[in-house]
This record gives structure tokens, sequence and C-alpha cells, in this order.
């Protein structure tokens, strides 16, 4: 079998090793054993980050996800609705943090506006579909990450379909109605979902569990318009950085089980001013003592 061969190849390794604290993989030779087993790249890190063999790749990551952290990200699939400025950052960070599988989610295809702060628009790309090229871009930076492009619009119709087996979502997206439609197939999946806006030098990050009020607390149930104060106060390329990086950092928090969610609470954070700022939303609780709801 496969895994028994696999298993056999890792213990050989780790004797090669002997004497290294921890022993390390190449990039070179997890290619290897992953031809020669003929099993994907991430099962092979999976095994070797099982045995305390560490690929290298993830060496910075140790300190702080640590080894059951790392497989945990590797195990994990995540959805990131939204490709454009948020979503092409979020992306990156969560391929080189090692997350398994990404599930990317836009109708757009990228134009010269979207040259200043989208990380995957680039002048020879213009005109290629957003999700499509940020799935190559993941296979240059990451090959064991796998990942699932739909050029699509989510909606109430397809989100149960083309969410399928994602342990988390990432709210990517520019428009407060397609916002409210993620939160709502969020809650109906049981599914975790971290929020990310932006706005000029401003942006606001927060995390939805299952059963919280979540954008509804902020924006009430009523009528929403289409865009936020992003369409006035405009996109410089370092706030979708910005706001992103915090993003990242809840996704890992929630696979990992690490750290304190901003869970009814929104981080708003002003570049222009230099300040920082939370906002209560709703009751806070511990995130992972009293479960889902």
């Amino acid at each position: 079998m496969t895994t028994d061969r696999l298993s056999e190849l890792l213990g050989q390794y780790a004797l090669t090793k002997a004497g290294d604290e921890p022993p390390s993989l190449s990039l070179v030779e997890t290619k290897r054993l992953a031809q020669i087993c003929a099993c994907p790249l991430r099962e092979v890190e999976i095994g070797a980050l099982c045995r305390h063999i560490l690929p290298e790749r993830y060496r910075r990551n140790l300190g702080t996800v640590g080894w059951e952290g790392q497989i945990a990200l590797l195990k994990a699939t995540v959805a990131v609705v939204g490709a454009g400025g948020l979503g092409g950052w979020v992306i990156e960070g969560l391929a080189r943090m090692g997350v398994g599988r990404l599930i990317i989610i836009d109708r757009d295809r990228f134009e010269e506006n979207n040259l200043n702060r989208q990380l995957g628009c680039t002048e020879d790309c213009l005109g290629r579909p957003k999700a499509t090229v940020l799935a190559e871009r993941v296979a240059r930076v990451n090959a064991a990450t796998e990942t699932v492009a739909h050029v699509a619009c989510l909606d109430e119709a397809n989100g149960a379909e083309l969410l399928r087996g994602a342990d988390v979502l990432v709210d990517a997206l520019d428009t407060l109605p397609a916002r409210m439609v993620l939160q709502r197939i969020a809650a109906q999946l049981g599914v975790p979902l971290v929020h990310g806006a932006i706005g000029g030098y401003a942006g606001q990050v927060m995390t939805i569990l299952p059963g919280d009020a979540g954008l509804a607390a902020l924006y009430g149930v009523g009528p929403l318009p289409e865009h936020g104060v992003e369409t006035t106060l405009g996109n410089p390329a370092a706030t979708p950085m910005m706001v992103s990086a915090w993003q990242i950092q809840e996704v890992v928090k929630l696979v990992t089980g690490q750290g304190r969610l901003l869970r009814g609470r929104m981080l708003v954070m002003d570049a222009q001013l230099g300040e920082v700022t939370e906002i209560q939303v709703g009751q806070e609780r511990n995130e992972f003592e009293e479960g889902d709801g």
C-alpha cells in the first residue's frame, strides 16, 4: 500500500538524518518521495510531520503553530470568497502557511485598476479570471496545496455546493449584500467565517461563528447599500495587505485551536491616524469553550 511504502521510506530517511534535531525534509526530497509512492506532496509532508521530520519550507512556522498545528493546517480546507485586494493576499498567506486545500471563488477578471493593490494582478494577466490566476500562483508557491477555482458568483443557490468540505470561510468580498449572503451560508453549513473589509487607509476584521450575530449586529437586517466607503475613499496598496494579514492569522487560529479569536469584537485599523480600535459586537465568549452556538 502507498501509505505503508511512504512510512517505510520516511523511516529510512529519518535514520539517515540521525543526530539532526529535528531532521529536515527538503522540497526536492519531498517531491522524490511523492513520486516514488505515487501520492500527493501533502501526504508526504503530513507523514513526515507525524514522525517529527520537518519539511524545511515550514521551519519558520514551527515555533508558532508547532507540529500538531502544522499537521492541522495541511489537513484543512479553507474557502476564500473573493480573489481581489483582500483575497489575493489571504490566498498567498494561507498557501505559504501550508493550508492543504484552498477553494477560491470569484466571478471577475483582472482589470487595470486592480494593478495598484491586488496580488494576483500583473500586466500580462489582465482580462483573465482572478480565481484561475490565483490558483496557478498557489501551484508555484506551494505545490502541496490543492486548489479548486470557481469562476462564479456565490449565492444562496450554489453556496453549499461551492463551499463543500470547507472548514473555514474567508470573506474577501466587496459588497455588503454579498457579505450577508456569505454569513447566512456559513451559518447554514456550521462553518466559521473570517470577515474583512477595507476603505481608504482603514480596515476591519472579525471572526463570526455559527449562531453569532456578526455582520447583522453592525448593519442590521434591512436593505443594504451595494458598496461601502471604499468607493469614495479608494483602496491604496497597503490597506488590503494590513487587513488580510489579520484575516490569515484568524484562519490559522481557527484551524490550530490556538489563541484568542476576534469573536464578538471587531478590530478596526486606521493606518492614517495610527490607531487600532476594538468594537464589541454582541456578547463575546471564549472561542473554544462554548462550542459553535
